[in-house]
């Protein structure tokens, strides 16, 4: 949105989160459908993957206070068959730590990546899809 307190437009293009492993993540995030488009030279610090036209960036990660920074961040994704990718993730053996359910404005499962972040994935645009 372009206003005269704001002329440059913005768009939301991706987050970073930090990870223990950096190829372990990389390869939950690619079992969901992310692509690897750039990694460290060592693959073992940082990583970018993309989906759509967003991006996570994985960067490894040590410290005390990697549990209370995850406790304050979820991945969001978005599906138009929440059902079908639920029942794909059963048979593919990826845990599911809440299946399909609604909320009043939204209907959405929630796994965890390997490092514990929430991930998300609703039935179609985020904000615009309140369960009928």
């Amino acid at each position: 949105m372009i206003t005269s307190d704001f002329p440059v437009p913005l768009r939301m293009d991706g987050l970073s989160l930090p990870v223990a492993d950096v190829a372990v993540s990389v390869a939950f995030y690619t079992r969901l459908g992310f692509s690897v488009e750039l990694t460290d030279p060592s693959g073992k610090g940082f990583a970018l993957l993309r989906i759509d036209g967003g991006t996570i960036g994985l960067q490894r990660h040590k410290g005390e206070d990697a549990p209370r920074v995850r406790d304050g961040i979820h991945v969001e994704l978005s599906t138009g068959d929440l059902d079908g990718l639920y029942a794909w993730m059963q048979q593919a053996g990826i845990p599911v730590e809440k299946p399909p359910h609604d909320r009043p404005w939204e209907r959405v499962m929630v796994l965890r990546d390997p490092d514990g972040f929430r991930v998300e994935v609703s039935q179609g645009e985020r904000g615009r899809n309140r369960p009928q």
